[in-house]
């Protein structure tokens, strides 16, 4: 695996604490930090994500999140000290439109600290208000830590395995009542 960049964990600056994390829609300030999260990615990182050997986050990418709609295409994302470390987005399905595709990207320092999980539980309350009532996550064989995830949010989820993923079918919960005043 030549292609994959090591990430230096201690050349990566103070880590902020999950709680200092600020969560929210992505918007059009946002490219920047999404070009600069890259310095924060491992190859395998970008890997297991994009499904290819890329040694940043593609343009491609960048270029369709100025295209969110912020409805039937949705990310969320997580910062710290200002900087992107986290984004986790849904892309409603046009044949199925009660579906969408659910894909997660964090920073790799900030990986195994529940950061991935709140970007998803917040990006399903939206998905669940907007009618979306199951999400799809394909996820690499070798990603151990995204199938954890998955067994242990939606332990009744069956997948199918091809061409080296498991695709997921993620039943979402219903929406709650909004609260009275």
């Amino acid at each position: 695996m030549g292609f994959m960049k090591q990430l230096n964990v201690r050349s990566v600056a103070h880590i902020a604490a999950p709680e200092d994390v600020r969560i929210r829609p992505y918007g059009v300030t946002d490219r920047e930090r999404l070009v600069r999260m890259s310095g924060r990615l491992s190859g395998a990182s970008l890997y297991t994500r994009f499904f290819s050997g890329t040694p940043r986050i593609p343009d491609y990418y960048v270029a369709t999140m100025d295209r969110l709609d912020h409805w039937d295409r949705e990310a969320l994302v997580a910062l710290a000290d200002g900087e992107m470390v986290g984004i986790a987005e849904y892309v409603r399905d046009v044949r199925v439109p009660c579906r969408a595709e659910l894909a997660v990207l964090v920073a790799d320092p900030w990986q195994r600290r529940g950061l991935g999980s709140r970007l998803v539980g917040y990006l399903t309350q939206l998905a669940a208000r907007r009618g979306i009532t199951e999400f799809g996550a394909d996820v690499i064989l070798g990603n151990r830590d995204a199938l954890l995830f998955v067994r242990h949010g939606w332990p009744a989820a069956r997948s199918r395995t091809e061409e080296g993923a498991a695709h997921f079918h993620l039943p979402l919960p219903p929406p709650r009542p909004a609260a009275r005043s």
